[in-house]
């Protein structure tokens, strides 16, 4: 197509060729095509993408904020504010991105059109999520659910999703009950998060407040959750499972604890819906001897490397996979670019992670180097309001 394009500029402008000749022609042709190639090229690779970012807090000029970032450079401009919301802590994008789903933390559930264009949102509908708190959003395979983890509720919900994008009527709620170890933050349940796996035959939920991972089958024609067989694996006592991530090839399964500063490596058995625990290593490094939470947990699409953030000793930690058994080791810590680093999100490409710093309420945009997966900081940090979850928005090409 670069080609035709080529020939056809040259024609429209009627450029007048020296007599020269036929070789010399030919390179010369060669060359001004070469030039609309990269020309073409450099273009589609400068053109910019969006960053949502999301709020923890609530009030005026407080919400989602927008900003365009360079996939090229990795140059995030600073953010302005796009929408009002109260506090949309943890947010998806569904549906080709075309749909946004967050967790208020005053207790709802969101919905909101995008224009990915324009990067702007549309309100849909907001609904109670039955429990307080709510801290994690996901959504199925099929995008036909939208599912949800009610931290200070200590409970799982979950809601049907409208062909326009909203949210229909609730398919489930599970109240957890019970405690563990920790006698100041493990008195009741906190759910902490739930996800799908790559099947879509079950769904997966981390309660910090009771020390296991529960294992629900998922009904994909009702949305409706029941108790698998085995239906919990347990962590550490007193660790405080946080959020888990599936490995692309569907059968590891990586959870980051927050109390216990830990990732635990499982093998995943989707036919029986089980999970084996096999490994136990820190996210700090050895000789840090502060008080540090673990907060977000993200795998690489090639599989190759598993990243986790660091609260309190403030910093990104990179492992390495071992593509036989799955096993992980670290590789690298950096500063995450400020205080509270709690979540961070990859562009698609995975050339650039973006962490944004809670209390500092800034971002760092890091440079992911895909042979090693080790990070390099990318400028200074952005300043951002309030921040709390990115994600990646790019417009249609």
């Amino acid at each position: 197509m670069i080609v035709v394009a080529g020939f056809a500029a040259l024609q429209f402008r009627r450029v007048q060729l020296p007599r020269i000749k036929p070789m010399k022609w030919i390179r010369s042709i060669c060359v001004v095509l070469l030039c609309y190639s990269v020309a073409a090229a450099s273009g589609a690779a400068a053109e910019d993408a969006f960053v949502l970012f999301g709020s923890h807090s609530s009030g005026p000029q407080i919400g989602f904020s927008i900003a365009r970032f360079n996939l090229t450079t990795g140059l995030l401009e600073t953010p302005h504010f796009l929408l009002q919301s109260s506090a949309p802590a943890y947010f998806v994008l569904g549906r080709s991105e075309r749909f946004l789903y967050t967790c208020n933390s005053d207790g709802f559930v969101s919905a909101y059109k995008v224009d990915p264009e324009k990067g702007e949102l549309t309100f849909l509908n907001k609904l109670p999520t039955s429990g307080e708190d709510p801290s994690y959003v996901s959504l199925d395979n099929t995008n036909r659910y939208l599912f949800v983890a009610n931290y200070q509720g200590g409970s799982i919900a979950a809601w049907a999703l409208q062909p326009d994008g909203s949210l229909g009527e609730q398919t489930v709620f599970i109240q957890d009950v019970g405690h563990s170890v920790d006698p100041k933050r493990q008195t009741r349940p906190f759910a902490h998060s739930i996800v799908v796996s790559p099947s879509n035959r079950f769904v997966l939920a981390a309660d910090l407040g009771l020390d296991k991972v529960f294992v629900y089958r998922l009904d994909p024609l009702t949305g409706k959750l029941s108790p698998n067989s085995t239906s919990f694996a347990a962590v550490p006592p007193g660790t405080g499972p946080r959020h888990i991530v599936f490995h692309p090839n569907g059968r590891w399964v990586f959870v980051v604890t927050e109390m216990g500063s830990t990732v635990e490596f499982f093998r995943w058995n989707d036919r029986q819906g089980v999970l084996s625990h096999e490994q136990s290593i820190s996210t700090l490094p050895a000789d840090f001897h502060g008080v540090s939470t673990a907060a977000e947990i993200r795998v690489s699409p090639d599989g190759r490397y598993l990243y986790t953030s660091n609260r309190g000793h403030d910093s990104i930690t990179v492992f390495a996979i071992d593509p036989a058994d799955g096993r992980i080791r670290p590789i690298q810590t950096v500063p995450s670019g400020g205080r509270t680093p709690r979540n961070f999100e990859a562009d698609p490409s995975w050339r650039w992670l973006l962490v944004t710093n809670q209390d500092s309420n800034n971002a760092q945009v890091f440079h992911i180097d895909r042979t090693t997966g080790k990070l390099t900081a990318a400028g200074d940090p952005v300043a951002v309001p309030s921040t709390f979850s990115p994600r990646f928005l790019i417009p249609p090409r």
